[in-house]
């Protein structure tokens, strides 16, 4: 029977002690994480909180042994424009660090708890090696915007990548966008398309008429090019406006633009 796998250290606030980045980070333990760090429970408020704009960026760092943890946590708190939560208050960080050799169940299982556990729309910010293409996408759904393979992974570099989530820029391997952009498009062939809707939310034929809008078509020859009714043209319009509570054409034209749909 394998020896049992020790818990996960969380790292709190550390002193700032010179650490050497490289060699903090090649020092992740072999062996995966246990179990997320017990923390009190905070039920997520009914309506995504407004992302936070202004002041340092929250971080907690959960690790998968304590000297990777602390070098983490010295290094970012003495960073400008950077704050180090302690463990009992990861559910307000904006940004969850988690350093582990390898992405396996259970590094997954704490992005999930902590996830539900936050009292804001939190980002993950994922260090490992051995991402797999549906760990990707179910992380992506707790929230995850960046995935540094341990070679890779300088202090320096997850400070960057901690710095972007505020200008919402994912830092991916490009096999994991691979496999993003391959199911997204799944998801558009298999799915939306016989139901007749686009990625961005509109019907086929509602993404029809704004794209001959766009096109600088009025009414008549949209409902001539289409062979609907005129009445049925501007019910289409309205929907869409009304919908998406877009101001006039010209804003669902932007609209459809913005989101690929035209």
């Amino acid at each position: 029977m394998p020896a049992p796998v020790p818990a996960p250290a969380v790292a709190a606030v550390a002193p700032a002690v010179p650490v050497a980045p490289a060699a903090a980070v090649a020092q992740l333990a072999a062996e995966p994480p246990a179990k997320l760090p017990t923390a009190p429970p905070h039920p997520r408020p009914p309506a995504p909180a407004e992302k936070v704009s202004a002041g340092p960026v929250t971080v907690a760092v959960l690790a998968g042994d304590p000297i990777t943890g602390e070098g983490a946590a010295a290094f970012l708190s003495s960073s400008p424009g950077v704050r180090v939560l302690p463990v009992d208050r990861q559910h307000e960080a904006e940004v969850v660090l988690i350093l582990v050799s390898r992405v396996t169940e259970e590094a997954l299982e704490w992005m999930r708890q902590a996830a539900d556990r936050a009292r804001r729309e939190v980002r993950f910010v994922l260090v490992g090696d051995g991402v797999r293409g549906p760990d990707v996408l179910r992380a992506v759904t707790y929230g995850l915007v960046s995935v540094i393979p341990r070679q890779e992974a300088d202090f320096e570099r997850i400070l960057r990548a901690i710095q972007a989530v505020r200008a919402d820029r994912l830092e991916m391997p490009d096999v994991a966008l691979g496999w993003l952009v391959d199911q997204v498009r799944a998801i558009q062939n298999e799915v939306l398309e016989p139901l007749g809707v686009t990625a961005a939310g509109l019907e086929a034929r509602e993404a029809d008429v704004l794209r001959l809008l766009a096109e600088g078509l009025g009414t008549p020859e949209i409902a001539a090019r289409l062979n609907y009714s005129e009445r049925t043209v501007k019910n289409i319009i309205h929907g869409v406006l009304t919908r998406w509570r877009l101001r006039n054409r010209a804003h669902a034209v932007a609209f459809a633009l913005r989101n690929g749909a035209i």
